[in-house]
């Protein structure tokens, strides 16, 4: 998974360069990254995925103005499924929501929030190839209890693993992906769910580093042994691909090396120039988030969001 491996002519009209930030609407500000070309090294095709599931993003600095001149604020949240040919670039992203920053788009802030979300919606879907979800929130919705629920997963069934397991005293020395880290030890539990708040990895043009949590659920005969799986984990450290990728290994590796009944991968990202970006990876029929990919409920993030 090594940054030369990949070419990244695509994604560099924004991303590592200085930007000319446009304050009125431009779709023509977003750029497109094929998914294949990040999931040939993983031996995955995208007509033949081994996953379902999609990429949650949550945008937080969205903006227009009513007809009078009236600035309107909202938050955006994003559903792009796996299956799209391709995935948005996030700075890219950021631009465009940036370019409705002067635009005067309806009588009244519903209005405005409604066609920021209407034009989104529209220019993501051509641009991605798939249906995309778009909802623009109010400050009201976010805060609202009666559309936000109050936990978004119940954290307490997942074993924080740098937390409950004796891993201070061991040596961390690889910090490229090597899933022969992995050790497989016979499941005697059942469901295993294990969660790491280490994960980080860089952005595969710019090498910022990018913070998240991942939480992995498994079910089957076999399961990684957990002090292996945060080995592993760790091994991630200095690699530069971008979330999606990041998620869509993780699940690929345990797939293969666990032949799982059941697999959920989740990689909740801390956010990075006013977005943050959530991939989910699971087995067909898994049990899946009840809100991460629902567009039309908030997302609660994790303390690191």
């Amino acid at each position: 998974m090594a940054l030369q491996e990949l070419d990244n002519s695509s994604i560099s009209k924004h991303l590592g360069q200085t930007s000319q930030y446009k304050a009125t609407y431009d779709p023509e500000l977003l750029v497109p990254e094929p998914r294949q070309s990040n999931r040939t090294h993983l031996g995955i095709q995208d007509d033949d995925l081994p996953f379902e599931g999609g990429d949650t993003w949550n945008a937080y600095e969205v903006s227009g103005l009513t007809h009078k001149g009236l600035p309107v604020a909202g938050v955006g949240k994003i559903y792009i499924p796996c299956n799209s040919l391709y995935i948005v670039e996030s700075k890219s992203l950021k631009l465009y929501f940036n370019s409705f920053n002067m635009s005067k788009l309806g009588d009244t802030s519903e209005e405005v929030r409604e066609e920021i979300q209407r034009r989104a919606q529209v220019d993501l879907s051509k641009l991605l190839g798939v249906n995309v979800e778009v909802k623009i929130f109010s400050n009201k919705e976010m805060l609202s209890d009666s559309t936000t629920p109050i936990e978004e997963w119940d954290h307490s069934r997942y074993i924080t693993i740098e937390d409950d397991y004796p891993v201070e005293d061991m040596e961390f020395d690889t910090y490229q992906e090597t899933p022969e880290l992995i050790k497989v030890v016979k499941n005697e539990v059942g469901t295993v769910r294990y969660h790491s708040a280490l994960l980080k990895s860089n952005c595969r043009v710019t090498s910022q580093p990018d913070w998240g949590d991942v939480y992995i659920t498994l079910e089957g005969e076999y399961a990684p042994d957990p002090v292996s799986l945060l080995e592993y984990l760790v091994s991630f450290r200095d690699e530069c691909h971008f979330h999606e990728e990041i998620c869509e290994a993780l699940y690929k590796r345990l797939l293969d090396i666990c032949k799982p009944d059941e697999l959920v991968v989740r990689c909740l990202y801390a956010r990075r120039g006013g977005i943050d970006i959530n991939p989910e990876r699971y087995m067909p029929g898994s049990k899946k988030h009840h809100t991460l990919d629902d567009v039309t409920m908030p997302f609660i993030k994790t303390p690191k969001q």
